[in-house]
């Protein structure tokens, strides 16, 4: 701590004898035009003596003397203006630095740290990493959720039902369609404990076959029995997902969510930006991602624009369903319009021109999504992703 402040004293200090000599440097000129007064005074001595002893008349020594009177008029003026440190200059310019250095102290006393030590960006990841470690368990987080959410209530018809379905599982352990259903409709009455036994008696049961999404929904039930908190052990099974299944959104979604809960929100913008980009908006995981991202940004230290939205939201759609037919469909093809003219001017990836193209043919415009269903082939042409992409919608629409 006494070498901190010793430091900060020093550099003020130095800082404010650099700015007072720049001042006492500025103002060379005063000095020379003080000297020409004194030649100036000089010459009219001089003067005086020569009409003393008869070397010139009353009249050239009139001529002289007001010559001399006016540079010396002259000169006497520009020293009083010159720039530079006047009387009491460099006491108001020591004391301004006095009360810079002041108010630079107390700005970092309101707002930093003192006495806080150095805490370089590795130590600060491994700080980081160890708070992520030490984070609390599944079981301690499902408990404090299941506490403060308590489960919901169901019918009696509902309640037979999962009698039964829990019955045919417990006889037929190896039943995966049974299972799968179990998993589901436990964690749809809030019994995740069940739920989560059920996919991962599932997966046992798959063996070599278990696929990346199944690993990705033992992960998300996990992390629905927190209330959306990323555990230890669901880290572990989202990772194991992101192995099996690079490319899953949801999985890619649930790591970005674990990272910004643990600090990491550089990893977390890294996983978020791109699949923000190409997912469209009626995917679940669209508008929670818009919604995170800009503080997501913010916290990693990058200057980030949230992209213009890529079509209707949920929150359209939900609008859209409440208006009359004809309103509807005005409503629509508004939206469609409006993505349609920024393909056109800005450009997008291939999951918006599928959009486009499936819009137009649900609108009954077949030429229309045809045309841009060709369009869309010229552009990607040289990626694949995108040619099959292009044609699944085709089928899809019955374009082809």
């Amino acid at each position: 701590m006494f070498v901190f402040w010793t430091i900060v004293g020093t550099i003020t200090t130095a800082a404010i004898l650099i700015v007072a000599l720049t001042g006492v440097r500025a103002a060379p000129d005063s000095v020379d035009e003080s000297r020409d007064v004194d030649i100036y005074k000089a010459q009219l001595k001089e003067v005086a003596r020569d009409l003393e002893r008869g070397t010139i008349t009353e009249a050239d020594a009139d001529a002289l003397r007001s010559e001399i009177a006016r540079r010396l008029l002259a000169a006497d003026a520009q020293a009083s203006d010159a720039p530079g440190l006047r009387t009491g200059g460099h006491a108001l310019l020591i004391g301004a630095g006095l009360a810079t250095g002041a108010l630079a102290i107390g700005v970092y006393l309101g707002l930093g740290v003192p006495g806080y030590g150095d805490m370089p960006l590795a130590a600060r990841m491994a700080a980081m990493d160890a708070r992520a470690a030490e984070r609390p368990s599944q079981s301690a987080a499902q408990a404090q959720y299941r506490a403060a959410v308590p489960r919901p209530e169901i019918d009696e018809d509902y309640q037979t039902i999962m009698e039964r379905l829990r019955g045919a599982v417990a006889a037929n352990p190896e039943d995966q369609r049974g299972l799968a259903l179990l998993a589901r409709n436990e964690a749809r009455i809030g019994n995740f404990e069940a739920a989560i036994a059920a996919q991962r008696r599932l997966m046992a049961v798959q063996g070599e076959a278990v696929t990346g999404a199944d690993i990705r929904d033992l992960a998300e039930l996990m992390i629905v029995a927190t209330g959306g908190f990323v555990s230890p052990q669901a880290e572990a099974v989202l990772r194991r997902a992101a192995a099996a299944a690079p490319e899953d959104a949801p999985t890619r979604y649930y790591l970005g969510l674990m990272y910004n809960q643990t600090g990491r929100a550089d990893e977390a913008f890294a996983l978020w930006q791109p699949l923000l980009e190409e997912s469209a908006p009626s995917d679940p995981w669209y508008d929670a991602i818009r919604e995170q991202i800009p503080q997501t940004a913010a916290a990693a230290g990058i200057r980030y624009v949230l992209p213009e939205g890529r079509g209707p939201s949920q929150a359209d759609l939900a609008a859209a369903a409440e208006l009359e037919e004809a309103e509807r469909a005005e409503m629509i093809a508004g939206m469609v319009a409006g993505l349609a003219e920024r393909l056109a001017t800005q450009g997008g990836p291939p999951e918006d021109w599928a959009q486009l193209i499936r819009s137009q043919a649900v609108l009954g415009n077949a030429a229309r999504a045809q045309a841009i269903l060709d369009e869309a082939r010229a552009v990607f042409a040289d990626r694949a992703d995108a040619m099959r992409l292009f044609a699944t919608t085709a089928v899809e629409t019955g374009l082809e």
